[in-house]
């Protein structure tokens, strides 16, 4: 019985003589924090005061300054939970991708851990928010503790501490010092636009460590319980699984010839660019009594003719799909899942730069040829560009297309036609809503079909993006193998 206990008893004693400084600061933390709380809770007058000074002087410093407010807010938005449950959600597929299960669960125990403690404590507390003079931006709820100081906290040291084992050794530090810095930044944020006071995103950093700490040593601990070694934290959790959640372990160049890649770029961004604006003054002030002119003309009062609230509603939805946000939305969601799933860099380098090719080439164009919109009523008011050529439609044609450039030969799942279908449809329905709310002619629709055709050739040709396919690099389950493996499990 007592070599069955001593047995028991060796993991946690080992773990704990490991882990001595890392206990003492979580268990640091976690003092620290009551104090703050229970001098929050019962309102202190020293830190009460203190704190209102500080919101004052932080208001009279920054809401003058616009351009600061507009870098502020950028930052803040990292800490925000959107961001956050992107960032970890998107981990947390990858990892289950890379059949990482223990990491995967880590980070939504942690997460969802995190996304408790929050609105809970400041139930519990009831404080509200800083009072100031000019309000910069608002934030709903009470103020103690700060979400984007508790949340940037747990998420970004999660994802770190699940992550360093897949960064070379001398990289690691770096690492953690930039997570270190971003963390406080974020939480200045919060006090800089008079959201938060100091000990509001104080008492979110201390939480978070706490919690963090508390999270990391249980899997730490449920390592060893299971007979697995347990390294210094600054290995990560899981050092043996850094080889797996490498984003491309076995790739060794992304492109073989980068600088004459480079350059056959820039050289094919500006011939591009010369049939865009070529073919833009033409429709917009040369086509004059062509079928192009008459086009233009009839087919904006044609819609305009038979708009009705429910296909006016119908077409602000549609167009939403190529707007700015749906499709940054669905690159960010694509991009991490290829890599994930393929483990090469070149495919997501293809989406990057078709999106950055096309973004380029539409304001540069747009810019220089200052086409007026269609002479019907615009219901979607003043832009700030012009009609041609179309960057909704450019922008979807560009985004879909590179998906299904980079999907259809990695599978012969008879899913990859959804893409191929996607790629089509996806920029006529944009196409037929942007023309229906009056904010382009069809030939605005033509520009963007030529910016898309020429712009994705050149990519495709520099890029490659589908050169490890043929070489050999298909890890998705092919048609062949679900039938082999249908096959065995009947036999069994």
């Amino acid at each position: 019985m007592t070599a069955v206990k001593e047995t028991t008893r060796r993991p946690l004693g080992h773990f704990a003589e490991r882990s001595l400084a890392g206990l003492v600061a979580v268990a640091g933390a976690g003092v620290a924090f009551g104090v703050l709380l229970m001098l929050v809770r019962f309102h202190w007058g020293p830190l009460y005061h203190a704190d209102r000074e500080a919101a004052e002087w932080f208001n009279q410093l920054v809401a003058p300054h616009h351009p600061v407010v507009t870098v502020l807010r950028a930052i803040t938005d990292l800490g925000g939970r959107p961001v956050l449950i992107w960032l970890v959600t998107i981990a947390v597929i990858s990892l289950l991708i890379r059949r990482q299960s223990r990491l995967a669960a880590y980070l939504i125990v942690t997460g969802v851990g995190g996304l408790i403690l929050d609105p809970s404590l400041k139930a519990l507390v009831g404080r509200l928010r800083p009072v100031v003079d000019v309000s910069i931006t608002h934030a709903p709820g009470n103020s103690f503790p700060s979400g984007h100081a508790l949340g940037s906290f747990v998420a970004y040291g999660a994802l770190l501490l699940v992550f360093l084992p897949a960064m070379r050794p001398r990289w690691r530090k770096p690492a953690i010092a930039v997570v270190a810095v971003l963390v406080v930044l974020i939480g200045l944020t919060r006090i800089a636009l008079g959201v938060h006071f100091v000990s509001d995103v104080l008492g979110g950093w201390l939480l978070g460590a706490l919690w963090l700490g508390v999270s990391a040593y249980a899997f730490r601990l449920w390592r060893r319980e299971r007979g697995r070694t347990v390294p210094p934290i600054s290995e990560g959790l899981e050092p043996e699984a850094g080889e797996e959640i490498k984003p491309a372990p076995a790739e060794e160049h992304v492109l073989e010839h980068p600088r004459s890649s480079v350059a056959e770029l820039l050289v094919g961004w500006v011939i591009v660019f010369g049939a865009l604006y070529g073919f833009g003054m033409y429709v917009g002030y040369h086509a004059k009594g062509t079928f192009l002119d008459t086009l233009d003309t009839e087919v904006p009062q044609w819609f305009a003719a038979r708009r009705t609230d429910q296909l006016t509603e119908l077409s602000w939805w549609w167009s939403k799909f190529g707007d700015t946000h749906a499709i940054l939305l669905v690159s960010l969601v694509f991009c991490p899942l290829v890599l994930a799933v393929w483990k090469r860099w070149r495919p997501v380098l293809f989406v990057v730069l078709a999106m950055f090719g096309e973004l380029s080439l539409f304001l540069v164009s747009a810019r220089v040829v200052q086409r007026p919109r269609p002479p019907v009523a615009n219901l979607d008011g003043h832009l700030p560009t012009s009609s041609f050529p179309s960057g909704h439609i450019a922008a979807t044609i560009c985004l879909w297309s590179a998906i299904a450039i980079i999907v259809f030969p990695r599978t012969d799942r008879w899913w990859r036609w959804l893409f191929v279908a996607l790629a089509v449809l996806m920029p006529i329905g944009v196409a037929v809503s942007r023309m229906y709310r009056g904010m382009h002619h069809p030939t605005d629709f033509m520009g963007a079909i030529l910016l898309g055709a020429l712009w994705m050739s050149l990519l495709y040709w520099v890029v490659r993006p589908n050169a490890d396919v043929q070489q050999g690099n298909q890890p998705a389950i092919t048609s062949h193998q679900v039938h082999e493996l249908a096959k065995a499990d009947r036999e069994s």
